[in-house]
């Protein structure tokens, strides 16, 4: 299974000069912890990730210290080690990669390092259990064919 089969395609995004309030308001208006902060990518009309944003790092970096975001924007709080997924990547590729570096998110690179997609762990979640729904409904059909053959 291939994380750009399972990856969620509208993205939520930032950059790194936008003020910390509107990156806040973004996040409320459009119900997400997570934004993607990118910069123009090499090819015309892609975005390339540089960093992304949570709910946590405004938790941590700002209210927690005080702060006043009115003073900030996405470029002073926003975490910029970017990990991130290729779209080509099978899923445990991903999966273990956000082990690693203790993450329930990852940004989905393309080809030339545009930003694709997004990777959440209730998107692995949900790919993971179809996947298992398909072996147990195997398995049953399995039994079904045994019982009539047997009758």
């Amino acid at each position: 299974m291939k994380v750009r089969d399972i990856c969620q395609r509208e993205v939520v995004t930032v950059r790194p000069q936008d003020d910390l309030l509107s990156a806040a308001h973004l996040m409320r208006d459009r119900h997400v912890g997570y934004l993607v902060v990118v910069q123009p990518g090499i090819k015309p009309a892609t975005l390339k990730p540089v960093g992304v944003l949570t709910d946590r790092d405004l938790v941590v970096s700002v209210m927690a210290r005080e702060a006043n975001p009115r003073e900030l924007c996405v470029d002073d709080v926003m975490s910029r080690e970017l990990v991130a997924a290729c779209e080509d990547d099978a899923l445990r590729v991903a999966l273990a990669q956000m082990r690693r570096v203790g993450v329930r998110r990852l940004p989905v690179i393309g080809e030339y390092g545009e930003l694709v997609g997004v990777l959440s762990i209730d998107d692995a979640i949900d790919a993971l259990t179809q996947e298992l729904a398909a072996v147990a409904g195997s398995i049953h059909a399995e039994q079904q064919v045994e019982r009539t053959l047997r009758a």
